[in-house]
């Protein structure tokens, strides 16, 4: 029995059809191999850099603790200095009364003389 020529052009599509399917096939095994390699790729990289970014976050949180006390311990240290200096100041007038009484007005004299003179600038201008 020979074939006629739609049957062979019949044949021809089924055998096409029949390519282009397993071709598509094998498309969207590729494609979604690519997918679960870069879904398996970005799932690593997070697993690599959590640990990182843990160990920053610490290292950041640690420096501004440090800063803290820092600033805490310069308080401290300020305080402790300007108590001493109203301590010593304390004590000089207790001691020389006469004389921290003139240096206070020498120093109310030249104040005053300073902005007499800032002021004379001032209407100047």
């Amino acid at each position: 029995m020979a074939l006629t020529s739609s049957d062979k052009s019949a044949s021809l599509i089924d055998q096409a059809s029949h390519s282009a399917d397993q071709a598509i096939r094998a498309t969207q095994q590729a494609a979604n191999h690519a997918v679960d390699s870069a879904g398996n790729a970005l799932q690593d990289l997070r697993h690599q850099t959590t640990p990182i970014l843990e160990r920053a976050s610490e290292q950041v949180s640690a420096m501004a603790h440090r800063g803290l006390d820092s600033v805490r311990e310069t308080t401290h240290q300020l305080r402790l200095k300007a108590e001493h200096a109203s301590d010593t100041t304390v004590g000089y007038i207790r001691q020389e009364p006469v004389k921290a009484v003139l240096i206070a007005a020498a120093t109310g004299a030249a104040l005053m003389a300073l902005v007499s003179l800032v002021a004379r600038s001032r209407d100047r201008n």
